[in-house]
């Protein structure tokens, strides 16, 4: 069998090293790949459209595509290779817009009566001015389009909510992603990643997750694309569980059904825990990013017969080790904004399993960081805190100039 994933990260290599380890014939191909997906597929190049991809899929007799990044998902690359009659794993245009337009998403939630913050929608700055300075209470401020998850600004003050707005519609620090925004309502508790794998009928959950998005320790500083993540997540109790089913699993099923937003995916809810109830922030249509390198070390399933069942809409059960699990990431100095590339990494060869790729390369023999995120380390123990010592035992084994990582993950 040949599958071909799109995808750069360790979330893409963190797939490929789960697929191959539960079916050693299959052969693995990415695009664009990394270092990482180099030692276990071939990374494609020379394929920029979607149309491309196509092609490729087709001269290769690619059996299975599996879309790792929101990037290809929002180009509409499941519809183009659907009509192609390629099978495809991931939401059509219209529904990566719950991810990739957070308005459209908040009117899906509205419709269906799906709990989530307050908010209010603007296009127009100075409008938007007004409301803040009229506002005393802490925000969130997000852009409408996906900023590879850095858009979103947690705003304590009217100064810090003031500057955000005008990096974001002013200044353009996230692009046309923030030409409308959302504002807000800010909610103390504990974040909650739970992702589902859809079958066009019924959706099936992987273990809950805790993300850590943030750049500083205690959750301080600017939004990240994730700088560590735990499994399973201690503040997903039962009472929460049932609180979830009821006002944001059940109802988001209903509008997929009734709103014909049917695929076969992935879906992910990005939730916050306070007191006793739970709100959606927000949806994801594909694999989290650092939660799948966290999750996939505690899969016992064969992943690739899970994404086949989902094609045929067969009932989905998942089997789990019970252990537990830490993802610690590895950055380089200034990430989520400037940062350097092309430094040396020593110490991959004294790693143990489980560890991935996100954004190196390898040149002349020797890997050297090529991303903002660049390795992704797990440890796994029978409690969160010998996962966490065991991530952190590993993560002192690796040196490159202008390492960063969050001493707090699984804290």
């Amino acid at each position: 069998m040949k599958i071909l994933i799109l995808g750069s990260g360790g979330r893409e290599h963190a797939i490929g090293k789960k697929l191959l380890e539960d079916n050693h014939s299959i052969h693995l191909y990415f695009y664009p790949g990394n270092g990482g997906t180099s030692i276990i597929g071939k990374n494609i190049e020379n394929y920029h459209t979607e149309l491309d991809l196509v092609f490729f899929a087709k001269k290769n007799r690619i059996d299975i595509t599996i879309v790792g990044s929101e990037f290809f998902l929002l180009k509409g690359i499941v519809d183009i290779f659907q009509k192609f009659r390629l099978k495809i794993v991931g939401p059509q245009y219209l529904a990566a817009k719950l991810e990739g337009d957070r308005i459209f998403s908040k009117s899906f939630m509205k419709k269906y009566g799906i709990r989530t913050p307050k908010y209010e929608i603007f296009s127009c700055y100075e409008t938007a001015m007004n409301f803040l300075k009229k506002n005393t209470k802490s925000i969130a401020i997000k852009t409408n389009g996906i900023a590879s998850g850095k858009g979103v600004i947690l705003a304590h003050n009217q100064n810090d909510a003031i500057k955000a707005l005008k990096n974001i519609m002013i200044k353009k620090k996230f692009g046309e992603a923030g030409n409308q925004i959302i504002i807000e309502e800010f909610l103390q508790g504990k974040e909650a990643s739970i992702i589902f794998i859809f079958n066009g009928k019924n959706l099936f959950p992987f273990l809950s997750a805790k993300d850590y998005k943030k750049i500083g320790e205690n959750e301080k500083g600017l939004n990240t694309g994730g700088m560590g993540a735990i499994v399973p997540n201690p503040y997903m109790k039962n009472s929460i569980w049932i609180d979830f089913k009821k006002n944001i699993l059940e109802p988001t099923l209903e509008g997929l059904i009734m709103e014909k937003l049917t695929f076969y995916g992935f879906l992910y809810f990005g939730l916050m825990i306070t007191y006793n109830k739970v709100y959606l922030l927000e949806y994801n249509t594909r694999i989290g990013d650092p939660e799948a390198q966290t999750l996939f070390p505690l899969m016992k399933s064969n992943f690739l017969n899970i994404i086949q069942s989902s094609f045929q809409h067969q009932s989905i059960s998942i089997d789990w080790k019970k252990l537990c699990s830490c993802c610690v990431v590895l950055s380089s100095k200034g990430y989520p904004e400037k940062y350097e590339s092309g430094k040396i990494i020593e110490g991959l060869n004294l790693l143990k399993e489980p560890f991935y790729i996100a954004g190196a390369k390898i040149e002349k023999k020797k890997w050297i960081t090529s991303s903002g995120r660049v390795l992704n380390i797990v440890g796994i123990g029978k409690t969160l805190q010998e996962a966490r010592k065991k991530a952190y035992e590993k993560v002192q084994k690796i040196k490159f100039e202008n390492l960063y990582f969050r001493k707090d993950i699984g804290l």
